[in-house]
């Protein structure tokens, strides 16, 4: 018998982290290591890493409506056509807004690099009514072009 060899897709990943600034590096960790078991994680991690610390540092700061109780989800999972799809679940009311900050505010730029950085994001409501999530897509960065030597 013939076996046809398909390709394989990782599984999804999800994890549940508190609502706080110190849970960003976790996040950011998780990524990493889900990128490492991936042939081609390199060529998302630099990109995939910003976005993510962006999505959750705002899921953080902008959920002060939400119960103290509320985890904030991660997922990763590589899609069909070979993007990273990011999302930031969270229990939060607040919809992130593409604004230009002036040059005082201290705050204000992490959906301005988001929108820069990821290929599409949005936002949409959660299953069950409560909070929403935050997703982005992330084309993998160029293949590494060989080295060519010129011989003289």
């Amino acid at each position: 018998m013939l076996k046809i060899r398909t390709a394989h897709r990782p599984r999804p990943f999800a994890a549940r982290l508190e609502s706080r600034t110190e849970s960003t590096p976790i996040a950011r960790q998780l990524l990493r290591a889900y990128l490492a078991a991936l042939p081609t994680g390199d060529r998302y991690s630099d990109t995939a890493e910003l976005l993510l610390g962006e999505l959750f540092a705002n899921a953080v700061q902008h959920t002060a409506d939400a119960p103290t109780d509320r985890l904030i989800e991660v997922r990763f999972a590589l899609t069909g056509d070979h993007r990273l799809r990011l999302e930031v679940h969270d229990a939060g009311t607040g919809r992130p807004s593409l604004h230009t900050p002036t040059p005082d505010d201290e705050h204000g730029r992490g959906v301005l690099l988001v929108n820069e950085l990821a290929e599409k994001w949005g936002c949409c409501p959660r299953a069950g009514g409560v909070g929403k999530f935050v997703w982005a897509l992330c084309a993998p960065a160029p293949a590494p072009t060989p080295a060519t030597f010129l011989t003289v």
